[in-house]
């Protein structure tokens, strides 16, 4: 085969051992570029091995001086890559050998970061063989490209060996170096690589680790080993360097992740040491620790020591001490945050009230509820969607449909967006009361509306009508489905299964039985879980977040919260999330279980619970979840 052109700019050939291979010490290693034919067809640049005594074109590149032409082409190599097109650096090295040109160790630097840029990290190895084939000493520069090259990839045992190449040639590693070891490691998630690291840096006397550098290693050990992260809070302090806020926030941090409040809780002793003030997001991290951990008396204890440590808590954070005794049904302490809000000078938001609310419907107390909605009117709140929502919730389960058609109306007078939450839970209303022409007119109206059904609205008109005994429009509520692009899950085939086995309808129900995975089994046969358990996987709504967002401009007035002080003293508290947000552009309307059926154009977000067993009836409330 004869040689390429870029060959024959180099066409004095070393000798050969018997395999074949070149022998190392004759001749020496050049970048020869070879255009291969990719899988795709395109031609890409490859670096070559080819042992080669140099016969260049370029007198001065004979000579082993400066060649300004390698001095430019290079500089402008850095330019390209620079400017994000590393594919034409390459092209320039290409040509720079085909000038006859002998690359400079500035260059072969320059091509392996261009390579490297294109994670072309196979030619690493080649491009070291040539530099060290053609004599050339590396220099420091070098080495830390080749380590960087091959941290990209995940290659740190390269990386090390690299590392201790350079050292054994009698360079000083900088911080270069040492950066791109931690990175290498940290990425690999390997902490106790970057401990190692940390060492040999401290050995060092010119390179020491800054506190960025120290920061990251520990949140890295704090991951996997809090010992461990202390061990380089020591060693940063036996170094001269005091760790700052973000040093002891981080160990809060982790401490309150693996439910170890109480130790969070010391670190601040520690901070307070270092003459390090504290903030609200440290505060709320130790509140948040004790909230998860179920121990709310110590998180409403911390705020307490928030007035001395002089931070003062947020409505953030006072919207989460509610959730939090909520959650665990504490009367005393919701009335107790209640009253820190009005000491603290905080003001209620409609998140306040809302946690609240939720509480007396999922009780099941509807005047408690409305009573609580009534005052944050009087205080100046606009209520949302959401609280909207739970209202509507508390009328459905005291059994008045009415009242929650008569608050979703309001709604849509007031020019408020609805979402589909209150439309199906206003539409579950009507089916629980068996007035399942009334569900149907409330679906109707949300087309009009332009919010698109989704799954769960359809699988509680088809609960509606297995209440009311109408099989057969159960049934025709699958081919509805279809309409709106609604594929039935499992679940669906079960409740209209169901319908017609509550109807009496054995083999009716056999036969739609027949028609998912589950052929064998009868709808009387199967398993019968409530409804609670199956779709106990919820969207979540803003009530529901850790720690609560509070939207701007919605504030309240501190002695509305006197009044009652907003709570009786005889209800049961459980906190429940909802929410489904959809958007949808309606085009035109006629009545969808009539003739005639809208055409919707979906531009929707929804998340569809999953169904994990057999429906049963007796548990219908659930819809309201």
């Amino acid at each position: 085969m004869g040689e390429s052109g870029e060959e024959k700019a180099f066409s004095e050939m070393a000798g050969k051992n018997e395999s074949g291979t070149p022998k190392f010490g004759r001749g020496r290693f050049v970048a020869v570029p070879a255009k291969v034919k990719s899988a795709g067809g395109e031609n890409k640049t490859v670096i070559k091995n080819t042992d080669s005594r140099i016969q260049s074109h370029c007198s001065i590149c004979m000579t082993k001086t400066s060649c300004q032409t390698v001095l430019a082409w290079t500089k402008l190599m850095t330019i390209l890559i620079e400017r994000g097109k590393p594919q034409e650096a390459v092209s320039i090295f290409d040509k720079l050998i085909e000038g006859g040109h002998v690359p400079s160790l500035v260059t072969y630097t320059t091509l392996l970061v261009a390579l490297t840029t294109q994670k072309r990290f196979e030619s690493i190895h080649s491009i070291i063989s040539h530099v060290e084939g053609r004599g050339m000493k590396p220099d420091v520069i070098f080495f830390n490209t080749v380590i960087e090259a091959f941290i990209e990839p995940g290659n740190i045992e390269e990386a090390m060996r690299t590392f201790w190449k350079m050292k054994e040639s009698g360079l000083q590693p900088t911080f270069r170096t040492y950066k791109a070891l931690i990175k290498g490691y940290r990425n690999a998630g390997k902490p106790e690589g970057s401990l190692k690291v940390l060492d040999l840096m401290l050995q060092e006397e010119n390179v020491k680790p800054g506190l960025k550098t120290y920061n990251l290693i520990v949140r890295d050990c704090c991951n996997k080993n809090m010992t461990e992260a202390w061990n380089v809070v020591h060693k940063m302090v036996a170094s001269g360097m005091q760790p700052d806020a973000i040093t002891y926030n981080t160990l809060i941090t982790a401490y309150a992740r693996n439910g170890e409040t109480d130790q969070a809780e010391r670190v601040i002793s520690e901070m307070q040491k270092n003459n390090l003030a504290l903030n609200e997001q440290t505060c709320c991290t130790i509140i948040s620790g004790y909230r998860k951990e179920g121990r709310m008396k110590d998180a409403l204890r911390f705020v307490y020591r928030m007035k001395e440590l002089g931070v003062n808590p947020n409505l953030i954070i006072f919207n989460s001490l509610i959730k939090g005794f909520v959650d665990i049904m504490d009367r005393d302490g919701i009335d107790e945050v209640l009253r820190l809000m009005e000491e603290f000078g905080v003001e209620p938001h409609v998140i306040t009230f809302s946690t609240i609310m939720d509480a007396w419907s999922q009780a099941g107390f509807l005047d408690k509820c409305k009573e609580i909605f009534d005052d944050m009117v009087k205080a100046g709140i606009q209520p949302d969607i959401h609280a909207y929502s739970i209202l509507s919730k508390a009328y459905v389960r005291a059994q008045k449909p009415e009242k929650a058609e008569e608050l979703l109306t309001t709604v849509l007078e007031s020019g408020s967006h609805a979402n589909i939450v209150i439309f199906r839970t206003v539409i579950w209303g009507w089916c629980s009361a068996g007035r399942v022409d009334d569900a149907i007119r409330i679906f109707d109206k949300m087309c009009e509306c332009g919010i698109t059904p989704n799954l769960k609205t359809f699988e509680t008109l088809i609960w509606g009508y297995s209440k009311a005994k109408q099989p057969g429009k159960a049934e025709e509520t699958l081919q509805i489905m279809k309409r709106f692009r609604i594929q039935p899950k499992e679940s669906t085939i079960l409740l209209v299964a169901e319908a017609w086995h509550t109807a009496g309808f054995i083999n009716e129900a056999n036969r739609i039985l027949g028609t998912s995975s589950c052929k064998t089994e009868t709808a009387k046969d199967r398993s019968v879980e409530s409804l609670e358990e199956l779709y106990h996987k919820q969207t979540t709504s803003a009530l529901s977040s850790d720690h609560l967002q509070i939207p701007s401009g919605q504030k309240g007035s501190a002695p509305s919260l006197r009044r009652g002080r907003l709570l009786k003293r005889d209800a049961i508290f459980q906190q429940e999330s909802s929410g489904l947000s959809t958007k949808s552009i309606y085009i035109s309307h006629s009545c969808i279980f009539g003739a005639r059926y809208p055409i919707i154009c979906q531009k929707q977000s929804q998340r569809q619970v999953r169904m994990y067993g057999q429906l049963s009836t007796s548990c219908a409330a659930v819809f309201l979840n």
